[in-house]
């Protein structure tokens, strides 16, 4: 692998997933050289950290005229994910941008023309892509191992939201968009899907739901996850679904059925696909991310585990430890910017395996179709 160490990340955004991102680059062996935020919470990150510049006050303008940063990971709310992602590829940074890639598709789309214009690698951190399980499920389906796919059914369930008193900016459509359970972790389920078939959506049909129709929210800033007092509260209004259940329809003829929650109680993380094909069936959970189940009628069943027998070539490159080692989430996050960072380093050689700002921009082409579908009640085509 060519050594990274000469590449320079800023991060703007020190939320939950800010840190995750930095955590990556540094396994990678590349420098975290710049970090943005809240002045309080980046001088605190970029102190835990050992990282030299930081720019409070979100003055994320002043991390993009920084000389010491090659690329920059955008962790900010949703809302500004294109606007600091058009101004950091024409400062000239390559990028990686958390998901969803913005709000809308009219805004998106101003995205992808930017970065087809431009000669710098963006990519949208769709990084379940980066499991084995994952990556080896792809390679079953391409090579015909598991026959023609005909249904995937599956779920990604949170319970982090059961509560009316649990809080997130995620929760308000202004902050996170329309779609919230959806948008922010079904979006994860539908791209690794269509990553594994090699396919995209063609047509949805979606109910939304809501647990609590009103919410309490905390008078100051909070970080997720956090636990906040109910006395230092007040209600709204909540304009975002809790749950959400859809149909989907590939253009390869695959048909999927989704169910997404943030108030499964007991569930923390589980993004579980079940993939059905004419000649055998393959079943993964991210919450046991090393473990495949192979189904077959006339066979007898199969655990394939990750580091043995049946689960090693297919993943050559993305898993650095020997069975029984696991390998989970920050391991795909390390996985991901490592694809990423390559193609900076090779200068853009090959088909990357990462999300582009295409794919980004179709994962909202899907949720605005979610969205038409649950007002009209029927399918909704995408279109090419």
């Amino acid at each position: 692998m060519q050594s990274l160490a000469h590449l320079r990340c800023g991060l703007i955004g020190t939320g939950f997933i800010g840190p995750v991102h930095l955590e990556a680059v540094k396994r990678l062996g590349a420098q975290v050289t710049a970090v943005c935020g809240s002045t309080k919470s980046a001088s605190a990150l970029a102190a835990q950290w050992g990282v030299p510049e930081v720019y409070g006050d979100y003055d994320y303008r002043a991390l993009l005229a920084s000389p010491n940063v090659d690329v920059v990971h955008i962790t900010s709310p949703n809302r500004a994910h294109v606007e600091q992602s058009l101004a950091a590829l024409k400062a000239g940074k390559h990028v990686i941008c958390e998901k969803p890639l913005g709000m809308t598709t009219k805004e998106t789309a101003k995205l992808v023309r930017a970065a087809a214009a431009s000669d710098r690698v963006f990519a949208v951190n769709y990084m379940c892509r980066f499991f084995p399980a994952v990556l080896q499920m792809r390679a079953m389906v391409q090579r015909g191992d598991l026959g023609r796919i005909v249904h995937v059914q599956g779920h990604f369930f949170q319970d982090w939201l059961l509560h009316a008193t649990d809080y997130n900016w995620r929760v308000l459509a202004s902050e996170g968009g329309k779609l919230r359970a959806v948008g922010d972790i079904g979006t994860h389920w539908i791209d690794t899907l269509g990553f594994i078939l090699g396919d995209r959506v063609e047509s949805v049909f979606a109910t939304l739901g809501r647990a609590h129709e009103q919410r309490f929210r905390p008078k100051g800033q909070v970080q997720t996850f956090a636990k906040i007092d109910p006395k230092k509260m007040t209600p709204y209004q909540v304009d975002t679904e809790d749950f959400a259940s859809v149909l989907l329809g590939y253009r390869g003829g695959t048909h999927a059925n989704l169910s997404v929650s943030q108030v499964a109680a007991g569930w923390k993380c589980s993004l579980y696909l079940g993939l059905y094909g004419t000649e055998g069936s393959v079943r993964w959970d991210l919450q046991q991310p090393n473990e495949l189940q192979v189904g077959r009628r006339d066979e007898p069943n199969q655990i394939l585990q990750r580091g043995t027998a049946g689960f090693t070539e297919d993943i050559e490159g993305f898993s650095d430890y020997p069975g029984g080692h696991p390998e989970g989430f920050a391991d795909a996050h390390k996985m991901h910017s490592r694809a990423v960072y390559q193609h900076i380093a090779s200068g853009r050689k090959g088909t990357p395996l990462f999300a582009t700002a295409e794919d980004g921009h179709e994962e909202i082409r899907v949720c605005e179709a979610i969205l038409k579908s649950h007002a009209a009640r029927r399918w909704v085509k995408l279109g090419r």
